[in-house]
């Protein structure tokens, strides 16, 4: 029985896709991964967001049996990725930072090869790599080694690989990581109609916007731990109150517009104003419709108006204490970057 065969009787009907509890993972001296707990429900878009070297990496290869934990457990789709670690990688398809095909042969030949590996006959390797370089439009390109192909048309061929067997769950490792934006939202694209179709995916990313566009749910993980969990509007919310920015066309009015949203808005020393620029904290969205009366009602002419949500970036901040690109500390830095490579 080939692998596509086996992805029905395997994956069906669990509400879970991963179930992870206190995944460690210890290289020498450093503990990578320090008690990771997900749960990833199918038929999502889950991401995880996390510095270089927070562990990201290094999660994705336990779930995917690559590595083997050194503490806690972890099921696909209710399999233990220990025990049942054959019958995980017939529902799973990764693809990881770098991609994972030769370069020295063409598109067609590499997915020709992917999909014999998966027992394929030979028939149905050829209309299987046809379909899939149709789907992530490289047909034109076909036929071309890929020492030719550019860093853009790389990854969409290592994507096309992993869903050979149509797994219904795809770990992405990083999938955008230096594509230009163009390539970045075709990506996306692809990622949001995977799912539409019935997949799962577990996306790592290092992007705010990224996560901020596609995730139903964002585990933020840093030094190896989970530091947040939740939806987008969750985390966001987590950091503060939407923000009511105001610019005034007479700027000798400020003053009084500034005592007008203290009073409305019921708020004092967090609201600030600067040339004609008010900022206001703004729990209650029902009293903008006040306040814009009570502007009109003073002769307050406005210039502008916005409310502001707090960012991605604001989130990972305010939990990290630093930005989500920014790298670890010199000592873990080394070491967590010794350990990919040595992976």
């Amino acid at each position: 029985m080939n692998a596509i065969n086996v992805l029905e009787k395997a994956g069906g009907g669990s509400e879970w896709a991963v179930e992870a509890s206190g995944l460690v993972k210890t290289f020498g001296g450093n503990r990578a991964v320090d008690g990771v707990s997900l749960n990833v429900r199918a038929g999502s878009i889950y991401g995880v967001l996390g510095p270089n070297g927070a562990g990201k990496t290094t999660t994705i290869r336990m779930l995917a049996t690559l590595l083997k934990p050194d503490g806690g457990s972890a099921r696909i789709f209710g399999h233990d990725v220990i025990r049942e670690s054959q019958i995980v990688r017939q529902l799973i398809g990764v693809t990881g930072q770098y991609a994972s095909v030769d370069e020295s042969l063409s598109a067609t030949e590499n997915l020709i090869i992917f999909s014999r590996l998966l027992g394929l006959g030979r028939a149905e390797s050829r209309r299987k790599a046809a379909e899939l370089l149709e789907e992530f439009g490289l047909t034109e390109a076909a036929k071309r080694p890929l020492k030719n192909f550019s860093g853009g048309m790389r990854r969409r061929l290592d994507l096309a690989a992993s869903l050979i067997a149509q797994p219904p769950l795809i770990f992405l490792d990083e999938p955008t990581t230096g594509l230009d934006p163009r390539t970045r939202a075709q990506m996306w694209e692809t990622i949001r109609r995977l799912v539409n179709t019935g997949s799962t995916v577990l996306l790592t990313t290092q992007y705010l916007d990224e996560a901020d566009q596609l995730a139903d749910r964002i585990a933020v993980i840093d030094r190896g731990t989970v530091v947040a969990e939740g939806t987008v509007d969750e985390l966001k919310g987590s950091v503060g109150s939407s923000s009511l920015h105001l610019r005034v066309q007479d700027q000798t009015a400020t003053g009084e517009a500034r005592r007008i949203v203290e009073r409305v808005l019921q708020a004092t020393s967090s609201v600030s104003s600067e040339a004609g620029k008010i900022t206001a904290p703004m729990a209650d969205a029902d009293r903008v419709t006040d306040l814009l009366v009570a502007l009109r009602e003073s002769g307050i002419r406005l210039a502008e108006i916005s409310v502001q949500k707090p960012t991605l970036d604001e989130v990972f901040l305010t939990i990290t204490g630093r930005g989500a690109q920014e790298e670890p500390a010199p000592d873990k830095q080394a070491s967590t970057r010794n350990q990919e490579v040595a992976l």
